[in-house]
């Protein structure tokens, strides 16, 4: 059995999900679309900044409270630090059924650099 990376992982996740750039998620929000904006990073990096209206929900508890929070039929757009343990978060939830989850790629660093609006 050949063991895996966490970068394999990572890059097999991404060939699976929907990923949308910090630019369409800038004019997602232009167009007042329902998107639930879930920030899976850990309370330290979600007390620096986040995007505004996001719904803060670590990684780590994703499997266990998703379900009570967001709506499976919900266009969902999940974002971490740098887009990786978002693409990981978007392939589970897919996996849970939420077909209209996608992972912001670069997440909030690249939110960041497009000059997004951090609220925080």
């Amino acid at each position: 059995m050949t063991l895996k990376t966490g970068q394999d992982l990572i890059d097999e996740a991404k060939q699976q999900i929907e990923e949308v750039t910090p630019e369409e998620v800038r004019a997602m929000q232009a167009r007042n679309e329902r998107v639930v904006y879930l920030d899976i990073r850990e309370p330290n990096e979600w007390n620096l900044g986040r995007l505004p209206q996001a719904i803060h929900l670590p990684r780590g508890n994703l499997e266990t409270k998703v379900e009570a929070l967001i709506d499976r039929n919900q266009r969902v757009v999940i974002y971490c630090a740098r887009g990786n343990r978002s693409a990981l978060a978007a392939l589970t939830m897919k996996q849970m059924g939420y077909e209209n989850a996608a992972s912001m790629a670069r997440g909030i660093q690249g939110w960041a650099e497009i000059n997004g609006e951090i609220e925080g």
